[in-house]
């Protein structure tokens, strides 16, 4: 980490980064309250994104006033990347904002900065809303949609039971980080990301359907059950990012392909498009979350993986079912290719910020303001496991 960056860190503590997180979203919510009274006074169009187009740049803003990475990782995902599509579809009266009727203003707020769907009552925009979601290359029908959607939002309390005992072994494993690879190391933090998020997202769902009425938007299925790349990219891996990146570029860009490209290769460029977009929204929240000169290397990550997955669908075409992989074949050796991938592109910049240190850090400082009812600095605090 550069000596600026260094500096910028140790003179923000927990609570003036908790005085800055009220004000960046207090911002936000007043942004999102704008787009909403703007809809009903613009016909949607190129007018009315055009009328859009600040609350674009205040959102891209918004995550530098963040330093800490819990901060500023959460704000640039939610509202730099998914809010801003979000609202750029609802430009054109289309996504999950859109509803006939209007969406009360409530669950206007909360379906535009939190990664959430309302749940299914049998309306029209409930309907849209929930097939938005699912997305990839090749879709299936809506009754098999339905019911793997299904499938995912009620998970056996066995599948949460054994991803906990992951994540309190893998606490036990963090005492003795110092004998691990670092790349070994990283690769047990992603798994450590996946178990908190995959149950901490099902108990924030619970409590929100139970309290609302809301749903969240599955954030994965099971991705180390993935056949294929294009099934873990597709289907399984960070979905709320495959549900706004399947209207906003592939759709669109498959729309403009198919008016000049045979129609077994026009897929093509809007995978390739899709996979590229995301690879400069990581970019981006890399940059949020370090203040570090991009590589690129997160980038071409996203671009390796565009091309691999356009090539599985040319062969999957070609071949037309005559052979499949066994998908105990297939599926480790996806899974093999995407961790091979991420140690040499996607892992050293995310290192190279020093994100696990410096979250691990955060999560002791925040449990001294719980325990203590102090407020200390990220960087005053040691954490035992790093």
């Amino acid at each position: 980490m550069n000596s600026s960056m260094e500096v910028h860190l140790h003179g923000i503590n927990i609570h003036g980064e908790t005085m800055n997180m009220i004000l960046v979203w207090s911002v936000a919510l007043s942004s999102i309250l704008f787009c909403n009274k703007i809809s009903t006074l613009i016909a949607p169009g190129t007018t009315r994104l055009c009328a859009f187009l600040p609350v674009f740049c205040i959102f891209f803003y918004l995550p530098l006033r963040l330093t800490t990475v819990h901060f500023s990782g959460t704000t640039s995902f939610f509202i730099t990347w998914l809010a801003n599509f979000k609202l750029l579809l609802f430009a054109f009266d289309k996504g999950p904002l859109f509803s006939d009727p209007p969406l009360p203003l409530y669950k206007f707020i909360l379906s535009a900065c939190v990664p959430i769907k309302i749940s299914e009552n049998g309306n029209k925009s409930s309907l849209e809303a929930s097939k938005s979601g699912e997305s990839g290359e090749s879709r299936p029908n809506g009754r098999r949609s339905e019911s793997r959607s299904e499938k995912k939002r009620n998970k056996s309390p066995v599948n949460y039971s054994v991803k906990f005992m992951v994540f309190v072994l893998l606490l036990n494993l963090y005492n003795y980080a110092d004998h691990f690879n670092p790349l070994i190391k990283m690769a047990l933090f992603c798994v450590h990301i996946y178990v908190v998020l995959d149950v901490g997202l099902a108990i924030v769902a619970y409590l929100a359907r139970a309290i609302v009425g809301f749903e969240l938007e599955p954030q994965f299925d099971e991705p180390y059950l993935a056949t294929s790349l294009q099934d873990f990219w597709g289907k399984r891996w960070n979905l709320m990012v495959t549900g706004v990146l399947h209207p906003t570029v592939y759709l669109p860009v498959r729309s403009l392909s198919g008016r000049y490209l045979p129609k077994k290769v026009a897929p093509l460029p809007a995978v390739m498009a899709s996979f590229i977009v995301s690879g400069l929204m990581h970019e981006l929240i890399f940059y949020y979350l370090g203040r570090l000169k991009p590589t690129w290397e997160v980038t071409w990550f996203f671009v390796l993986h565009g091309a691999l997955v356009g090539l599985e669908v040319v062969v999957k075409r070609q071949v037309n079912g005559r052979f499949r992989l066994p998908a105990v074949v297939s599926g480790p050796a996806a899974l093999c290719l995407v961790m091979a991938t991420s140690f040499w592109l996607f892992f050293p910049p995310f290192l190279r910020c020093e994100t696990e240190l410096r979250s691990c850090k955060e999560f002791v400082a925040f449990m001294d303001l719980l325990v203590h009812g102090r407020f200390v600095g990220a960087n005053d605090v040691s954490c035992p496991y790093f």
